[in-house]
Order: structure tokens, then sequence, then C-alpha cells
């Protein structure tokens, strides 16, 4: 059984979306510290003028001594309107806008913690692209742990036989401990595709967004299944 690790995502990019493809489990890892300026609370959408990044913002107030899954949305800020506003006004000419109120649905529920808010929009997306992985949560697993170790802990606690794991994790996984449990470690080295896009030349590494708001028959993923 194929296991893939990554910590939440806010409209992740089509490489974290593949290496779920790829993997019978995803555990969600939302036991780990929140990382400021990364990808679990914010990405890029694709405007006329380059790239646009899109925050959600949280109370960082104490955040060393917290975990993601404890990790508050700031909605003292109207993020959402803004985030639905930049989307609306970039995609209008996209081929699948009028899609658009279901994407803007996702912004309906107030929900008060990051990880769940990417959680719910993550299962959305997962069912948006016919992705069938089992996903499980690392925050109710009861498992503790730090970098490999944390990772070879949750490959054997959800039953996994191969990691797969994404290309920065030739620095610091410990291939050897793995082996020794029986765990055989792949590498997920993605190559990004290509798809009709607005505003010229192709950008790489949008958010999801991008590519369900550009390609209305969304089947990247569906042959991986």
């Amino acid at each position: 059984m194929i296991v893939t690790i990554h910590q939440p995502a806010y409209l992740p990019w089509l490489g974290y979306l593949d290496r779920i493809a790829s993997s019978d489990v995803f555990v969600f890892l939302d036991s780990v510290q929140f990382e400021k300026n990364s990808f679990t609370n914010r990405n890029r959408i694709k405007t006329p003028k380059g790239p646009l990044w899109l925050t959600v913002p949280v109370k960082l107030q104490g955040h060393l001594q917290k975990v993601l899954s404890e990790i508050e949305v700031d909605d003292k800020q109207n993020w959402k309107k803004k985030h639905l506003r930049s989307i609306e006004q970039n995609y209008r000419q996209a081929s699948a806008f009028n899609d658009i109120e279901r994407l803007a649905a996702l912004y309906d529920p107030d929900v008060s913690l990051l990880s769940d808010l990417c959680f719910d929009q993550l299962k959305f997306w997962l069912t948006e692209l016919g992705i069938k992985s089992r996903v499980v949560r690392a925050s109710e697993l009861a498992v503790e742990g730090k970098k490999s170790d944390l990772i070879l802990t949750l490959c054997r606690k959800v039953g996994g036989d191969t990691y797969l794991s994404g290309p920065l994790g030739r620095g610091y996984l410990e291939e050897e401990k793995f082996a020794a449990a029986g765990i055989t470690v792949r590498y997920h080295d993605y190559v990004h595709p290509t798809y009709p896009q607005l505003f010229g030349e192709f950008l790489p590494a949008m958010g999801v967004a991008d590519y369900w708001l550009n390609c209305p028959e969304r089947d990247l993923f569906r042959k991986k299944q």
C-alpha cells in the first residue's frame, strides 16, 4: 500500500494533488508546527499581471507552541470576500467559469481552524478531480516524532509498505530505517503538465483553482485511480 504525507495546503497546486492520486492513503499532516510564509495558508492564481498570492490570515500569537490543528483563522479580516473577488475578476473568461458558484460555496461556512478549512476544501478538490485515495488526519492517529522518524511511524500506523515522498525528502529521510521496517521509499519527481490557461505564456504551479476553472473536463488525475 502506497502512503504519502503532507501538511495541509490552501488551494493546493497540482503536484500536491498528483502525489495523493498516486497513493492509496494520504496522511494530512496537521500534527506539526505551522510554518509562516509556506503554502499551508496561501497559494497563487494567475492574473494579467502575473501570479497573485491569496493568503488566509491566521492568528500568530503563540503559534510556536501550537500544532497546525490548533492554528486559528483570523476572521477579523474580510479575506473570503477578497479571495472570491480576485478569483472571479481574473477567471471571468475561463472555460469553466460557470462553476464559480460551487467554488464560492466552499467559503460559506465559518471555519475557525486553518486545518479544518484546508481539509474541507481538500475533500472538494478530490471529489471534483476524481481522486479516490483514502485521507487520514495525522492529528487523529496519536503519533509522535520528528522528521524522518515521524514519517516512518505514520507509514507503519496506516499499514503502508511504500512511502511516496516529495523530492525534498532526499535531504532528511533515513532510508535505512524504512528498509529495516520493510517499507520502500520512492520519490515523486513531478513533471508539471501544460493546459489551456488565460493571459499568455503558461505559468506552472498555480493553485488548483487555475486548472479547475480553465479545464472543464478535469480528467488529469482520473487515469491514476
